[in-house]
């Protein structure tokens, strides 16, 4: 296709993501209040793990003992709405804009390179999800740690948009971190990393992903850190008999002589021989063809050839 075609096709495509994400975001804004199908509303069971703290750990807003978030302006509810709307349109619509970005990029893959694509965007979005449930179950244990340092000198009173801005950090450092097995088997892959790079170095690489997870959870609580570096080195240790199952594969079907340098894969070279002076070369005999009298000359001509 020219390029003025390609440009089309990914115009196209981009709309149907677009409209479909717009879709998912509708209904994620009527969920986050109504409860389909008999589920819960969104916005409980995003605060859910706000409200699981004890009543002694959290402001009393209604007088009557129910959980409620504090809003602290008049359309931070509103944008609020809007935002875990939009979280949940792009999640619902993640079938349809993974479909539109897996059919522009697979007419210019090879066969195998399309199974390895769709294998590792399915791998990528699976990991990511994993990592943000393990974050929303761990934030009820760690947000019970954070809140209750201090509590009998003062009481949680959150505000909306901190309490989500905080739950959804922690949802997307989960989801990008459980990424890293992934990019490990991808370099491998590649030839960049092999296994016998790390063979000899997971007490060094253990220490350095519980100091990532110490820097990079946003409450700096022991319970998430340590639930985060754990499951980062269970997935790392994955990756890496990922890659020495495929190092032994890939010496298997690799022939020895290849990974030799020249000199050895051909042996010694030994010494050169000294070229001899030139012979002289005698003169060939003209042949004597003498033409018969009895043919004629076009038959002579193909006796003699």
């Amino acid at each position: 296709m020219p390029l003025v075609e390609h440009l089309k096709e990914l115009r196209r495509r981009v709309i149907i993501s677009l409209a479909a994400f717009v879709v998912g975001t509708v209904i994620g804004f009527i969920w986050y209040q109504n409860a389909p199908f008999g589920m819960a509303p969104l916005g409980e069971i995003i605060r859910g793990p706000y409200c699981n703290l004890p009543s002694d750990l959290r402001a009393d807003f209604t007088g009557d003992g129910e959980c409620r978030l504090l809003a602290t302006n008049p359309f931070e509810m509103f944008m609020l709405r809007l935002k875990v709307g939009a979280l949940a349109g792009m999640v619902l619509s993640s079938p349809v804009w993974l479909t539109q970005i897996w059919s522009f990029i697979t007419p210019g893959l090879h066969r195998n390179e399309k199974r390895y694509t769709f294998f590792f965007v399915t791998l990528a979005v699976t990991l990511f999800v994993l990592g943000a449930l393990l974050a929303y179950f761990v934030l009820d244990k760690g947000l019970y740690i954070l809140m209750s340092i201090g509590s009998e000198f003062q009481v949680a009173a959150l505000a909306g948009r901190e309490y989500y801005n905080f739950l959804l950090s922690l949802i997307v450092i989960f989801g990008v971190s459980f990424e890293l097995p992934l990019i490990i088997a991808m370099l491998n892959l590649a030839g960049i990393l092999r296994y016998e790079h790390v063979r000899g170095k997971r007490r060094m690489i253990i220490l350095g992903l519980f100091i990532f997870a110490a820097f990079m959870t946003p409450g700096q609580d022991p319970y998430s850190m340590i639930a985060l570096a754990a499951a980062m080195t269970v997935l790392v240790e994955l990756a890496f008999q990922f890659c020495r199952i495929n190092d032994r594969r890939r010496a298997e079907q690799r022939p020895e002589w290849m990974d030799l340098d020249d000199e050895s894969a051909s042996g010694p070279i030994s010494a050169a021989t000294p070229i001899s002076a030139p012979e002289a070369v005698s003169a060939s005999a003209p042949s004597s063809v003498s033409p018969s009298p009895d043919l004629p000359p076009e038959d002579h001509f193909k006796d003699v050839l």
